[in-house]
């Protein structure tokens, strides 16, 4: 009986490359065979030759036609990435991982808090949930950037999504602006500053450098969210995808097959988690 290997990735064509800022690339993607994911997961991308690195789609789940990674320019996997154009070719693994538990978040006002290329996997669960935004009664999404060149998906985020519907608003802020920019000027956190949700029918979701992280978390405890009201993308080191490298071990747990979304409750004795 032969088993299928799960190191061999999935032939898959890059089908656009968009420029979201001078060191993030979106990649529009479509597999030799059908590769579905739950926001919140991940995959392993390869490149022949080169190596492989975890990325969590920032494309709807809904979209069967492609799949969209956003990609950060960080180290010698992602700088090769970066130079891909449309019309080459690379693997997929997967998809690895917890998703958000998207029928827990039914009903309740939901507070999405991205920094960074952080925005990428919050893209995918805020598509999802505007795909049933029957199903939920509010979404706010904070979002912060270094600048404004820094905002990626920029037009959706400061155009586009906030058109969807009465129940999503957005909060948008730079921690340094230019002249050109004429929203807010602070860190991601002072978004969550005079907060107008129902705290005991709210979640909050997390994603962003582990610093981002960090505060944001401490801020969500400090305006009223209890530990489990609090979601968190922990993107720690996945190297292998399946729980056999141990390279993304917290605690007792894998982030690989744990997570990467853990309820903060669950991982908060845990120090390293910041590191």
């Amino acid at each position: 009986m032969m088993i299928d290997n799960p190191y061999v990735p999935i032939k898959t064509g890059i089908l656009d490359v968009i420029d979201e800022t001078s060191t993030i690339k979106t990649f529009s993607l479509v597999p030799d065979k059908p590769l579905h994911f739950k926001a919140g997961q991940f995959i392993e991308m390869t490149v022949p030759g080169m190596g492989e690195a975890p990325f969590t789609p920032s494309s709807s789940p809904y979209d069967k036609s492609k799949l969209e990674v956003t990609i950060m320019k960080a180290g010698r996997v992602t700088g090769r990435i970066h130079e891909l154009k449309k019309g080459d070719v690379v693997g997929l693994r997967g998809p690895y991982g917890k998703e958000y538990p998207l029928n827990e978040f039914e009903g309740k006002e939901i507070l999405l808090v991205g920094g960074g290329v952080g925005l990428a996997p919050l893209r995918a669960l805020f598509l999802a949930l505007a795909h049933d935004i029957d199903k939920y009664k509010d979404v706010l999404f904070c979002c912060g950037s270094r600048t404004p060149s820094d905002i990626i998906f920029k037009d959706c985020i400061l155009d586009k999504w906030q058109k969807l519907d009465k129940r999503v608003n957005f909060r948008v802020t730079v921690d340094k602006k230019d002249d050109q920019w004429k929203g807010k000027e602070g860190l991601v956190t002072t978004t969550l500053d005079n907060l107008k949700i129902n705290l005991k029918n709210s979640v909050a979701v997390v994603c962003g450098p582990p610093i981002m992280m960090k505060f944001t978390t401490f801020k969500l405890i400090e305006v009223g969210y209890k530990e489990d009201q609090i979601y968190l993308s922990m993107e720690k080191n996945m190297s292998c995808g399946i729980g056999k490298c141990g390279h993304c071990r917290m605690g007792d747990y894998y982030a690989c097959k744990d997570g990467p979304v853990f309820r903060y409750d669950k991982i908060s004795n845990i120090h390293e988690i910041w590191d």
